[in-house]
Parts: structure tokens; sequence; C-alpha cells
């Protein structure tokens, strides 16, 4: 069976330049969440809108955030108990620093219950949103395993990405525990 992949962008959604935008563009099994207000996140929304969003997709949906998307898989895992294959939480921020967008509510805390399906974090040791530390932390509260990929920024546009083979090869693996 053949798993579809939901995408989860952070805050401003990903832009054309984005590697979860290219990955989109180039395999009809993926997709964008739709139906959030990128701009101004309220967490309980951006929740809600994801439960609805996998109750229709099914439970052999994979997840692949990025950014403030990885906090709202975090608080949706914590209540619900709808099923996915797996996620990939691409440069998890630290709702506690001084860094996160204030126009972002309700992200903290973290729910700190460990995930009911296989996920995996990737971090960069000089993410300007977060630390390896912090990054560590949660892969230890959700059960996640955690790759360090090195100094790439926020692992978005301005990483310089494109299509980010990493990347893939990551989800693929993931997918394949």
């Amino acid at each position: 069976m053949t798993s579809s992949i939901l995408l989860l962008p952070g805050i401003g959604n990903s832009g054309p330049d984005h590697w979860q935008t290219i990955w989109a563009q180039h395999n009809a099994s993926i997709a964008s969440i739709e139906g959030q207000d990128w701009n101004n996140p309220v967490c309980a929304k951006w929740v809600e809108n994801l439960d609805a969003v996998i109750r229709r997709s099914g439970p052999d949906t994979v997840l692949v955030a990025h950014s403030l998307g990885c906090l709202q898989v975090a608080h949706w895992a914590q209540y619900s108990d709808t099923r996915v294959r797996a996620a990939l939480l691409v440069a998890v921020p630290d709702p506690g620093r001084a860094s996160f967008p204030d126009q972002a509510l309700g992200f903290s805390p973290l729910g700190r219950k460990r995930f009911a399906f296989p996920s995996m974090i990737v971090a960069s040791s000089n993410d300007p949103y977060s630390d390896l530390e912090f990054s560590q932390q949660c892969a230890d509260a959700w059960g996640s395993r955690l790759v360090n990929i090195g100094a790439l920024g926020h692992i978005n546009s301005t990483s310089g990405l494109g299509d980010w083979p990493q990347g893939k090869a990551l989800l693929k693996a993931l997918m394949d525990e």
C-alpha cells in the first residue's frame, strides 16, 4: 500500500524554494495541509484542522512537518487517538526561545507524552529557533529518533537545500521502519 504524505509547513507557509514545496510539485502522493491561517497561527485551530485532515486521509498518512508544523504534530499527538503511519519532524522550534514568533499563540507548553507512531526529529546544529539540547529533549519525550544533520540553519529555503535528497532518504528510512 502506498502512503500519502501530508506536509505541515511552519509559520508563513513554505515558499517556492522550500524543499516542502519542491517535493509536493514533483510527487502526486505529497500534499500540503490547507485551511490554516499561516500568518497568525493559533495552536488549537491548527491542531483541530490537522485532526480533521488526518481523519479524512486515513491511518497510512505520513506527516512531514517543518518548524511550527512540528509543534502542531506534537500538540495533536497528545490528545488524538487518530492513527498515522509516521512523522518526520524537521527543525522543531523551541517555543521558550526569544526568537519564537510572537504571533504564534498557544504552542507552549509542549506535551511530553510518547507518540503512538514512529517519528524522527531532524535538527541542525545552528538553528536560530532551537538547539540540539532542546531537540534531544523532544526526541526523548516523544520516543523519536534524533538525526543531527550539521550546520544547516533552520533547514528551510535559506539553507539552500533545493530538493533536499538527504531529507528524502531520511523520510524513506522512517517509512521503512
